[in-house]
């Protein structure tokens, strides 16, 4: 394996990662919000990943065979609660609103996982850029 394999795929995870936070930070500004339907609530948003495993899966933006891409963002199947607050400007007819589905506690532990995944991945980078440099001094030797 060649040493831009390591950074490229490397970055891939990282790009990866960050796709991930972003879509946590997403849930996270929305999970206090609130509509006058189940289909027009916010539903939390989930990416999705794939391994590239062979040249055929490389894109522009994931070129290295065994990093990772996005394959999609999805949105979150779970229910959206339904709570009683006639007093709701958004309130439907019988009174009810639509609470968007975040669980902030997952959302939590889910951008902890990403930021931790990051930086593996940032160590990574600078263990490959530490022994390149080790190499280059013994051949200047």
């Amino acid at each position: 394996m060649a040493i831009d394999n390591i950074f490229g795929i490397a970055s891939t995870a990282m790009n990866a990662q960050l796709v991930r936070m972003n879509t946590t930070a997403s849930n996270l500004a929305n999970a206090g919000t609130v509509a006058e339907s189940e289909a027009k609530a916010y539903k939390a948003k989930r990416p999705v990943f794939a391994a590239i495993m062979d040249e055929t899966m490389k894109t522009a933006g994931a070129n290295f065979v065994g990093g990772v891409k996005v394959d999609g963002i999805m949105d979150d199947k779970a229910i959206n609660p339904k709570v009683h607050d006639p007093g709701n400007p958004k309130a439907d007819v019988d009174g009810f609103v639509y609470n968007s589905n975040v669980n902030e506690v997952s959302e939590m532990v889910e951008m902890m996982s990403a930021s931790r995944s990051y930086q593996n991945n940032v160590e990574v980078v600078n263990t490959a850029r530490e022994l390149l440099m080790k190499t280059l001094d013994v051949l200047k030797s």
